[in-house]
């Protein structure tokens, strides 16, 4: 559960606050939050729509927000500051980010300070720094590169393995939001042109203007769900699966399953996580698709036969979703990527077992770090000779692929053939 700080209530920058703080202090996702931050869904539907924007923008730019606000205070705020921090840099993004005006901004959030006990102490100091960066810190913002968003550690490993140029534009790319995907079962002229998008690949229709999804045509009927341009590109790689038996290792939110079944095949999906699994369901119930559903560790579960196709979306660092999850740049640490690595390693191998001779393997991975992508996969061709071999059905995708469209995911996908 969220933890409880002293705020004030009812105010759409104050559980912004309250958001942010959970992400950089505490170390939970933006979506755990939002889930159970009381003063957040406390908020009527404008209000917490706000209130979410200031968060997410907050994020998206925390490490440039950061930087201007050091130019105009002689020392941090003290670590245990959580709550004060988060204001000052919510306020901070509410001028340098979402170009709202000045003078509201710095009341509003100076207020929202001297309302909350453990902020109250740095009301004045927030009021000095705010008006400073109203008055000099836009240009300041402006110019700074688009790497300086990113935690150190994130954009130098992509410096490693992309190069200067293609890291910068990875950074630019994640300044921006994501625009809305969704994946039709069929005719993505006609859905593009009823619900004013464009076909951007194969079945995937991007909408640049969107509202409650649930209210657009076509959602109760179940003629699309959303998904990312990206993620619903691995599926393409593995070409006519009509008719074969299809295991989707983790499998929710489901996105993969429900291509794989509007594709004719027949799909076991198992996941680790129930909760999780009760979404598949329920857009599996949705779009009129079907599959089996089981509920397992995948390292221990074993199939009572083997696959034509065995699918493996591997849980990762996540590092290629940040358009759509800022906050995951923040909760990573250079750590995670070896543990993820060594798991991801540990599925494949299963995912290789549970496919019969001269079927397939599919891995992919939302992350853009190679030692989750094609590290993991020439470590399993190595200790699996006689096994499997590559094939060229290689994609790589980032932020940065199609920028001028949009954009989408980064992502590592590549068809193994099981000998």
């Amino acid at each position: 559960m969220s933890r409880t700080l002293p705020t004030a209530k009812g105010s759409p920058r104050q559980a912004a606050a309250v958001l942010v703080a959970e992400v950089t202090e505490h170390g939970r996702t933006l979506d755990e939050a939002l889930i159970d931050t009381k003063s957040f869904n406390a908020l009527e539907g404008r209000d917490r729509a706000f209130a979410r924007a200031i968060a997410s923008a907050t994020l998206r730019r925390l490490g440039g927000i950061d930087v201007v606000l050091s130019r105009y205070m002689q020392q941090p705020l003290p670590k245990g500051a959580a709550l004060a921090r988060a204001i000052l840099r919510t306020g901070a993004a509410q001028l340098l980010v979402l170009g709202l005006p000045p003078h509201a901004v710095v009341s509003e959030t100076v207020g929202l300070a001297r309302s909350a006990q453990s902020a109250q102490p740095f009301a004045r100091l927030m009021n000095a720094v705010l008006r400073k960066v109203a008055t000099d810190g836009m240009a300041a913002f402006a110019s700074l590169p688009p790497g300086a968003d990113l935690p150190d550690w994130l954009f130098t490993r992509w410096r490693a393995s992309y190069g200067g140029d293609s890291a910068r534009a990875i950074a630019a790319a994640l300044r921006n939001e994501a625009p809305l995907d969704i994946t039709v079962k069929d005719n993505p002229e006609t859905w593009a042109e009823r619900l004013g998008g464009v076909v951007f690949e194969a079945n995937t229709v991007r909408l640049a203007e969107h509202g409650d999804i649930t209210t657009m045509p076509g959602f109760d009927d179940g003629a699309w769900w959303v998904q990312d341009a990206a993620a619903a590109m691995p599926v393409r790689l593995l070409g006519d699966v009509r008719g074969l038996d299809v295991l989707d290792l983790c499998a929710a939110p489901g996105g993969k399953t429900m291509q794989l079944a509007a594709a004719g095949a027949r799909v076991t999906a198992l996941d680790l996580s129930e909760d999780r699994l009760v979404r598949v369901r329920e857009n599996l119930a949705r779009t009129h698709l079907e599959a089996d559903i089981v509920c397992a560790d995948a390292r221990t579960w074993r199939p009572k036969h083997m696959y034509d196709v065995v699918v493996l979306d591997a849980p990762c660092s996540a590092t290629g979703t940040l358009r759509r999850h800022p906050d995951v740049a923040w909760l990573r640490r250079p750590t995670d990527i070896p543990s993820l690595s060594e798991l991801q390693g540990e599925l494949l191998d299963c995912a290789i077992e549970m496919t019969r001779p001269g079927g397939k393997v599919l891995y992919a991975v939302c992350s853009l770090e190679p030692e989750e992508g094609p590290a993991v996969v020439d470590a399993a061709l190595g200790r699996r000779p006689y096994e499997i071999e590559g094939t060229d059905r290689i994609l790589r995708t980032t932020p940065a692929t199609r920028a001028a469209e949009g954009g989408m995911d980064g992502f590592y996908t590549r068809v193994l053939h099981r000998l």
